[in-house]
């Protein structure tokens, strides 16, 4: 069993941390990411590596639900993924050095370490989901490791066998495609039990990967406008998060940086 908890590399933290609605967000580029992640596996550690990359939605939730930010801010980093993120801190003075969605990150991590083995495991989606994701994996990246998948409708009780499934299966990265804040959740009460040097919430990735959605142009993401390219693909289930919810996330953190005491752009601000 791999022992639960918080891990900051050898340094002390992993990077510079910028505080958005009370989240902890690690401020650090792609390329470190990926090297952060793949030292963990490399180090066979007791201790499972949990990542959140959180979004505008995400921290609005948070916001709303002291536990949930909680539960984020344990995590052992977390990612900063869109242009709403970069405004909430810039509106405390700090510029993000990357955009570290994970739709970019988690496929160039893969493909960096297809030399290496690295093995993975797929949990979250409807049935079948989990299964054309893999599919798609697989031709995308010729040679990928995938020791297993499943759905993730999961209960107290079919959770215990789904950890047993993938202790036994022993990948080096667990996938976790539930959505916030449901993934965020099992990942922090399934930590103790599993033995994986690292478990990433990648929420709606494992329907790019199976077909479900279609990722925006390069130019709508240069622009940050990917959100509005799920919402087009999916109104009915997304028009609160993002036509009341980003309004409501940039009003919060307007009143946020009101209160906080903002340093100088720069690097000691944590970007550049």
């Amino acid at each position: 069993m791999i022992e639960a908890g918080k891990v900051c590399s050898a340094g002390g933290a992993l990077g510079p941390v910028v505080e958005v609605l009370g989240v902890k967000i690690t401020n650090i580029t792609r390329s470190q990411a990926i090297a952060a992640m793949d030292a963990w596996i490399a180090n066979k550690p007791r201790t499972t590596h949990t990542i959140s990359i959180v979004n505008a939605h995400t921290l609005n939730l948070a916001y709303e639900d002291p536990g949930f930010r909680l539960r984020l801010n344990e995590s052992s980093a977390v990612f900063g993924d869109g242009s709403g993120v970069r405004l909430g801190a810039r509106m405390k003075g700090v510029r993000m050095v990357d955009n570290l969605v994970g739709t970019d990150l988690i496929p160039e991590f893969i493909a960096a370490q297809l030399d290496a083995g690295r093995s993975y495991y797929l949990l979250g989606g409807a049935e079948g989901v989990a299964e054309r994701a893999v599919e798609r994996l697989r031709a995308d990246f010729p040679g990928i490791c995938i020791k297993g998948c499943q759905h993730g409708y999961l209960d107290e009780n079919t959770s215990a066998g789904a950890v047993a499934r993938i202790n036994e299966a022993a990948p080096d990265m667990l996938l976790v495609a539930m959505g916030n804040p449901i993934q965020e959740t099992w990942i922090h009460n399934h930590a103790a039990t599993l033995c994986v040097p690292v478990c990433v919430g990648i929420g709606g990735l494992i329907d790019h990967w199976a077909g479900n959605l279609k990722r925006a142009h390069w130019w709508v993401r240069k622009l940050g406008l990917e959100w509005l390219q799920i919402l087009l693909q999916q109104p009915g289930q997304k028009w609160r998060r993002y036509i009341l919810g980003n309004p409501r996330f940039v009003a919060r953190c307007i009143a946020d940086s009101l209160f906080t005491k903002k340093p100088p752009l720069g690097d000691e601000a944590g970007g550049r």
